[in-house]
């Protein structure tokens, strides 16, 4: 392929077998929310929210490669999701989830950032505004001006460094101390983290599920993985990935027990903090500070890469008619803008990264079954279906001062689900009866 072709910079040069394709999901999923909110989940719901974090990740993998294979035979000349979406809706639902699709796409990068930022005061003994403005540069020249092709080149390196980091420095750890001390600690200490009959654990673990499946079957980069994908392997990468995704907030768990089993902390801020100080060799802060880094660059890398071309060749390119020199120049303006705006918002606001997570998680969960109708549908989609999302967030939110946010979120799903299965009803009646 030609490398001044903009095809290059949206799929790179090559297709993806099994095990790179696994790398390459991987270095996009293993993100700065599991680093920071994993370790807020195992601090607020025990050992149960720990593993139930695992499990949202490596579910919604494993859940949406069944869907991916369809993807794959279906649309096997697009690049996007964008693509798809513009095959499949009239012009005012194709409008509709495209706006949706940039929301979430820029709420995912903020999320990263907001890792970034908390990583840097952490780290460094410099302004968060200067910080964020170097790893945002690198970020760019990865993602924005590199493309598919630079992001696959530092995928390995990328994987590479965070099973090095999750596992020697744990081993290391428990081979100098043993497990018994800090087992000991935690039951003296916290011994919440061990109570396993925990309902809203429960609860949190089923509500992350969904959302977690959410985030996938929209996530602009894991379809431009799909569609690079080679199409017999695609179920199998998908699988695979979500097994070994599992075992990354498990083997953050075991970091955070290296901290918490001597005492109190304050937060999660200087949970990290005191972690960085207790590792003591240092050889392995320098490779946990590289872990950290290294996933969420990968992460910001790959969204900024996405979201430039939903922007440039799904939005602009449906009214401008650009050469191929124009959308590369629409592509560096495009994804420094969206550097500069988020060096800005980050600046100014710092939400929980878990508390962001479940308040759009209205908009995931009510976007799955209209997803899903989208992609498994042969015929012609009715205007209800993308709209149906919108209908189910605003039933989600409406509820959520009277049964609380978890409930409120599978509100959402039920809601936009049920008007999807109306839709189905009537299109099965319909068309038999007018045979």
């Amino acid at each position: 392929m030609n490398k001044q072709d903009y095809q290059f910079y949206i799929s790179g040069a090559i297709k993806l077998g099994v095990s790179f394709g696994i790398v390459s999901l991987l270095a996009r999923w293993v993100t700065g929310n599991t680093i920071l909110s994993s370790p807020e989940t195992l601090l607020k719901y025990g050992m149960v929210g720990g593993i139930g974090y695992s499990l949202m990740g490596g579910l919604s993998l494993i859940l949406f490669g069944m869907v991916a294979k369809r993807i794959r035979q279906s649309f096997p000349h697009h690049l996007t999701i964008g693509d798809v979406l513009r095959q499949k809706l009239n012009p005012s639902g194709y409008w509709y989830m495209i706006c949706i699709l940039l929301i979430t796409s820029l709420d995912s990068i903020f999320v990263q950032a907001m890792g970034a930022a908390i990583l840097l005061h952490i780290v460094f003994p410099i302004p968060i505004y200067l910080g964020m403005l170097l790893f945002l540069f690198v970020c760019f020249l990865i993602g924005g001006m590199g493309g598919m092709q630079r992001i696959h080149q530092l995928a390995s390196v990328n994987v590479t460094l965070i099973f090095a980091a999750v596992i020697i420095i744990p081993v290391y750890f428990y081979i100098q101390n043993g497990v018994h001390p800090v087992f000991e600690g935690i039951k003296l200490y916290h011994p919440y983290l061990l109570y396993f009959q925990n309902k809203d654990a429960m609860l949190f673990i089923m509500t992350a599920i969904l959302i977690g499946f959410g985030q996938v079957i929209i996530d602009r980069s894991t379809w431009q993985r799909v569609f690079l994908l080679k199409p017999a392997k695609v179920q199998l990468t998908f699988t695979l990935a979500g097994f070994i995704w599992m075992t990354i907030p498990l083997a953050l768990s075991s970091l955070l027990m290296i901290i918490i089993y001597s005492g109190s902390y304050d937060n999660i801020t200087s949970l990290l903090f005191e972690l960085i100080n207790r590792i003591q060799t240092t050889l392995f802060v320098f490779l946990f500070i590289l872990f950290c880094f290294s996933a969420i660059s990968a992460a910001i890398s790959s969204e900024l890469q996405a979201t430039t071309v939903l922007i440039v060749r799904n939005i602009l390119q449906v009214f401008l008619s650009l050469t191929n020199r124009d959308k590369w120049n629409l592509t560096y303006l495009t994804s420094g803008f969206i550097c500069v705006l988020l060096l800005v918002v980050v600046s100014i606001f710092s939400p929980s990264l878990l508390e962001l997570l479940f308040f759009f998680g209205h908009m995931y969960a009510s976007l799955i079954i209209p997803m899903l109708y989208i992609i498994l549908s042969k015929g012609p989609i009715h205007s209800i279906i993308p709209f149906s999302s919108l209908i189910g967030m605003i039933g989600g939110y409406a509820f959520i001062s009277v049964v609380g946010n978890f409930t409120a979120i599978w509100i959402s799903f039920f809601i936009s689900g049920t008007l999807c299965s109306i839709v189905w009803i009537y299109t099965i009646f319909n068309n038999h009866f007018n045979k």
